[in-house]
């Protein structure tokens, strides 16, 4: 049967249901963004959250709220892209720091020493859901104590080092919510921190540099929230992955250009009631979306064989497994034979940042971990639990023997 037809198992599914659709169409509330940013504040287990369109504008007044214009933040070269951007859109200049000997996070040992004068933050990514070694955090902190630390937990979310949750220690922590997260409002972002003052600076900032979404973005959203029901039903995704192979797909799926630091046009247009509410359901999810998670990784940990040409990650308590990433020498060849075998294998970071056309002018370093990760890594769907980790570990060890 052609892959056009076929059922297909997607690299990622949002967790919406009848409960996402109901929630959507029913009228707004009062507030709806408020009670979506306090949920999600009890949710990390901290004072306040702000809610704004993405993830990166939230990055972007988060850095003006603590006044670091002009500033260097040390962030990760392996990270999402949309981190260096806003640092950039907030006035400051991103410095990278390759990623550390034993796994994907940024080398904390290598970004103590970058720091210079003129440092004002770091971002501390917990890629892939693997949170970040925060007592390494905490010795930067005692160290250079005018350094605010940002915990970047776009893929972590409550994440917790030694059973010390990563979103807490720091100034403020920062969320993405699209549909490839662990939560999802279809789009949008989220700031937490339990400062009072700089709870209010921020959600000040936002208010005044920030337009109330309006019926057309509410209206954009809902088609592309509707959308989502048939893309990922499994027997017609074969033909979603085609289109998307094709770049049909390209305006919803490509979300960065190789040659520009960007911001989508609706950046600083704020999160819909529409997002809020469906937001605000999926919250009520989020123990069981985090269970079915680690199950997935725990039965790939114990199924797969851990080989040079097919390397686990690093198994480490407290991780939520954003995404569960294997490193192979063939990348396209393993992408081929997925595809071949009804299971949609995906690649989310294949680039290394200080590499990309866009950051040409900056300094140049040396980041030979990010240059290989970017290159050789592969993600095995996680989020349909035990059923489909099952059948990714039978289709993936005929390939390996």
């Amino acid at each position: 049967m052609s892959v056009f037809y076929r059922k297909m198992i997607p690299r990622l599914k949002p967790a919406i249901n009848a409960a996402e659709l109901l929630a959507a169409l029913r009228p707004d509330g009062l507030d709806e963004i408020r009670l979506f940013e306090e949920d999600f504040a009890q949710l990390m287990g901290q004072k306040h959250a702000v809610a704004f369109p993405y993830g990166r504008t939230g990055l972007i007044y988060l850095l003006t709220a603590l006044g670091l214009k002009g500033k260097e933040i040390i962030c990760p070269a392996y990270t999402c892209v949309v981190v260096p951007h806003a640092i950039v859109y907030s006035g400051s200049t991103p410095v990278f720091i390759d990623c550390a000997p034993d796994g994907f996070n940024m080398d904390l040992d290598l970004a103590g020493k970058s720091i210079t004068g003129n440092t004002g933050a770091i971002v501390a990514t917990s890629i892939f859901g693997y949170p970040v070694d925060l007592d390494r955090i905490k010795a930067i902190q005692e160290k250079h104590p005018q350094i605010k630390i940002i915990q970047d937990c776009a893929h972590s979310f409550a994440a917790e080092w030694k059973g010390r949750p990563v979103q807490k220690q720091g100034e403020a922590a920062i969320f993405g919510l699209n549909i490839s997260k662990l939560l999802t409002s279809i789009f949008g972002g989220m700031v937490t921190t339990d400062s009072d003052k700089l709870y209010h600076d921020l959600k000040q900032l936002r208010d005044r540099h920030l337009t109330v979404s309006d019926w057309k973005k509410t209206l954009r959203r809902l088609l592309y929230f509707l959308s989502l029901y048939p893309t990922f039903w499994e027997p017609l995704y074969g033909l979603v992955n085609r289109l998307e192979r094709s770049g049909i797909l390209n305006h919803f799926t490509q979300y960065y250009d190789d040659a520009k630091i960007d911001m989508p046009d609706d950046y600083r247009l704020q999160m819909s009631s529409l997002e809020a509410k469906i937001g605000r359901c999926n919250i009520h999810k989020y123990r069981k979306i985090l269970a079915a998670r680690r199950v997935a990784a725990k039965i790939y940990f114990t199924g797969l064989p851990n080989l040079p040409e097919f390397q686990l990650p690093p198994e480490i308590d407290g991780a939520t497994y954003s995404h569960f990433v294997v490193q192979v020498p063939d990348r396209k060849q393993w992408m081929e034979y997925g595809l071949k075998k009804g299971i949609q294998l995906g690649q989310l970071i294949e680039y290394n940042i200080p590499e990309m056309e866009s950051y040409g002018s900056h300094p140049r370093g040396s980041y030979p971990l990010s240059a290989k990760y970017s290159r050789s890594t592969i993600n095995l769907p996680v989020y349909g639990g035990e059923e489909v980790a099952k059948s990714v570990v039978r289709i993936v060890k005929k390939h390996i023997q």
